[in-house]
């Protein structure tokens, strides 16, 4: 689970805990999963930079030669900042997809040669956004087209791997209350000249179950996906969000 270390990715791996799996939680920032890891039962924690294929490589091949095995992983790291398309420069889509995207691409690749290598059948699941699917949203330009990539990454993942039995499939999630939901509420307070309340209310009205989504609500269905009751699945990308965008 990359970008484990707090939001969405922490709630994941704490999910797939208590549903027995023996969890590796990932992140960039080694404080952050090794704090995340010691409250779940049987984890461990790895430093990795998603961005980079070598390290990728790296830690795939450390987790099997530790447990003989790799039967899930979970592309999850991922960044955003909010401004103007007119004001996007070029380091900054090329963070967002450096870590949005090719870090996805780098990952699933060491994670599928490894599950291939070992003769498992898999699961991988990856992260997108609400904003893969709905193009028309405003100050997230890099982050839109990194998350539309991811979309299709994982239906080009999914058609692939299907002939070594390995599920590829996303989470689409909407406006979930994380860290970087915060940012995002300042970022955005900022951009309409609004204040943080109003804007956190619109994300609710926007919704129509009516609440702010919650990390735990993603973690459910990534359990499910990477699950036998999920099978079947393959090439999806599952709306998680309220209502707030209906495929």
């Amino acid at each position: 689970m990359t970008g484990a270390g707090s939001g969405i990715g922490a709630a994941i791996a704490t999910k797939l805990g208590e549903r027995g799996y023996h969890v590796v939680v990932i992140d960039v920032d080694p404080t952050s999963s090794d704090a995340i890891a010691k409250r779940i039962e049987s984890a461990q924690a790895l430093k990795l930079d998603v961005t980079d294929p070598d390290d990728c490589e790296r830690v795939v091949k450390a987790i099997v030669a530790e447990h003989g095995r790799l039967d899930v992983w979970c592309s999850n790291a991922g960044v955003s900042k909010m401004q103007r398309f007119l004001d996007i420069s070029p380091a900054d889509l090329k963070w967002n997809f450096d870590i949005n995207t090719f870090g996805v691409f780098y990952c699933g690749q060491s994670a599928a040669r490894a599950m291939i290598g070992l003769g498992m059948s898999g699961s991988i699941v990856n992260t997108a956004s609400m904003a893969a699917k709905e193009g028309g949203v405003s100050f997230l330009a890099d982050y839109v087209a990194s998350k539309f990539a991811v979309l299709g990454l994982t239906q080009a993942m999914a058609a692939e791997l299907a002939a070594h039995n390995i599920r590829v499939n996303c989470v689409c999630p909407g406006y979930v209350a994380t860290p970087m939901q915060t940012r995002e509420l300042a970022w955005e307070a900022e951009l309409r000249n609004l204040d943080e309340a109003t804007v956190r209310t619109s994300y609710i009205a926007n919704t129509p179950l009516g609440r702010l989504e919650t990390a735990e609500d993603v973690a459910k269905v990534v359990a499910f996906l990477v699950s036998d009751d999920a099978a079947f699945i393959t090439g999806e990308a599952i709306s998680v969000n309220g209502g707030a965008y209906m495929d």
